[in-house]
Order: C-alpha cells, then sequence, then structure tokens
C-alpha cells in the first residue's frame, strides 16, 4: 500500500531492476478466527480464512465454504471481471433482510492469479459485523504488516490558517504508520479551540478506532473537517488520547521553527 516497497508509490530505491507485473497479488493463511454478521446472522465463522494483498488495495477475506452458511446465499445473475483474478460468481445474503450481490468468489481464477476457487470473499460494509476473534474489526481487514508507531517529540510545530496561528506545541505525539506521511498530533492545551467548530462527520480507522472532525473558522470562510481527533483511540495507539490532528494539506503546519 502507499509507498511501501511494493505498494504503487514505493518512497526509496532498490537495488536491482524490479521485475513482474505492476499489480500483484499475494495470497497467505491467515491464523485469526474471522467470524461474519450479516442479515440478523452470523454467515461465516472460520479458523481456515485467508488474506488476499493486492496492490493498491486493502486486503481482503476469502473464507473457504465449508466453512459459510451456504443455506443462507442465493446465486445471483451479476458477474464481473477482473483482468487479474478473472470472473467472478455472486450471491446475496437472505436472512431477517436481502443483503444484495454481497458475495463473491473465483470458481476459475485466471492461470497466474493465487488458487481463490472454493473460497468466498464478502463486501465488508455490507456486512452487519466483521470480528477478527472476538475482536469486531471496523473499515477493512487488517494488515499484519502494517504498522503503527506514536513517539513521543519536542520538535516545536506551529499550525496557522492565513495569519492566525491556531495550534502551537513543543510536546507533540507522530504518529507513524506503513505506507503514509507522518502525522502531527498536538495536545488539545496546544490549541486555540474557539477557532474550531465541531464536525458530523466520523470515520473509521481499523487500526486507530472512531475519528472525530472539527472544521476551521478562518475569518469569513471556514475550512471543513481540517481538524481530526481519536477520543477514545484502539489500544494499540492510546497515546494519541487527548490530542488533535491538522489535515497538513489544508493548513499551515512549519516543523523546527
Amino acid at each position: 500500500m502507499g509507498s511501501g516497497p511494493f505498494g504503487p508509490r514505493p518512497g526509496g530505491a532498490f537495488n536491482f531492476e524490479r521485475q513482474g507485473p505492476a499489480h500483484v497479488l499475494y495470497l497467505e493463511d491467515s491464523p485469526r478466527r474471522i467470524r461474519v454478521d450479516a442479515a440478523g446472522h452470523t454467515v461465516a465463522d472460520s479458523r481456515r480464512a485467508k488474506l488476499l494483498h493486492e496492490t493498491g488495495l486493502p486486503p481482503v477475506y476469502y473464507l473457504p465454504v465449508a466453512d459459510v452458511r451456504m443455506d443462507l446465499l442465493r446465486a445471483t445473475e451479476h458477474r464481473t471481471h477482473c483482468p487479474f483474478k478473472g470472473d467472478a460468481a455472486w450471491w446475496s445474503v437472505v436472512g431477517e433482510r436481502v443483503v444484495d450481490n454481497a458475495v463473491w468468489s473465483y470458481p476459475q481464477p485466471l492461470e497466474h492469479a493465487p488458487d481463490l476457487a472454493g473460497h468466498l470473499a464478502f463486501d465488508w460494509d455490507a456486512m452487519e459485523a466483521w470480528y477478527e476473534e472476538d475482536e469486531r474489526v471496523f473499515g477493512h481487514a487488517r494488515d499484519p504488516y502494517h504498522r503503527i508507531d506514536v513517539v513521543a517529540s519536542s520538535r516545536p510545530v506551529t499550525v496557522t490558517v492565513g495569519d492566525r496561528v491556531v495550534a502551537s506545541s513543543r510536546r507533540p505525539r507522530v504518529l507513524f504508520e506503513s505506507g503514509l506521511p507522518p502525522r502531527w498530533y498536538l495536545p488539545w492545551e496546544d490549541v486555540a479551540t474557539e477557532d474550531l467548530v465541531g464536525s458530523d462527520t466520523r470515520t473509521r480507522c481499523p487500526y486507530k478506532g472512531l475519528a472525530s472532525y472539527w472544521s476551521i473558522k478562518a475569518g469569513d470562510d471556514t475550512l471543513d473537517d481540517a481538524v481530526w481527533a481519536y477520543p477514545e483511540p484502539l489500544p494499540g495507539v492510546a497515546r494519541i488520547a487527548g490530542h488533535a490532528c491538522f489535515v497538513e494539506e489544508r493548513v499551515d503546519q512549519a516543523l523546527d521553527e
């Protein structure tokens, strides 16, 4: 993903001329128990899940047919084609309600694709809930090679909008996340909260949790959803609790000044 070594925009340099296709598929066994709820039922419960990694996309779980409640699935006429995996057949989930075309498989994958035959994948957003072991997961499947580190820093960070300083801190926390630029989280005490307006926007990250957003008042203008924070972050990034992050592409953020 992102700027990782085999992502679409590698951030470094190899000591060889990279060969092979630009679009890569990699299928591996997952040691995690995966459960999927939809239409009021648990439609899949597997300890034999496979995880498909694909260039530029989040990983996707493929579960053996034997671990899926096929009595809750109804085959449809819908078909799609992937130039890297082949022709997909689709099913709807039929339970307390109908979830149309939410499950797919590749009965005859292309010759150079991983062997996905005999496995089903599920539209993540169409499902009611996903669980890895007994922990609910949001957004998309967690990538076992995705890493996040939250590090305390003393580097001065100043955020301005126009000629107005909206945040200034010498005690930021830096969140380093695989394939993404560093994000600077500033203590709320170092933010001019009188310049912020609460937003109804919420997003979920499978690694960090549920994010809340704020807009910035800039004179007669408003920068919508230019600040976010995780009021109750997941345990792995608990150190960003009580901190806010600014969308660097929309404000002027200066370091070490």
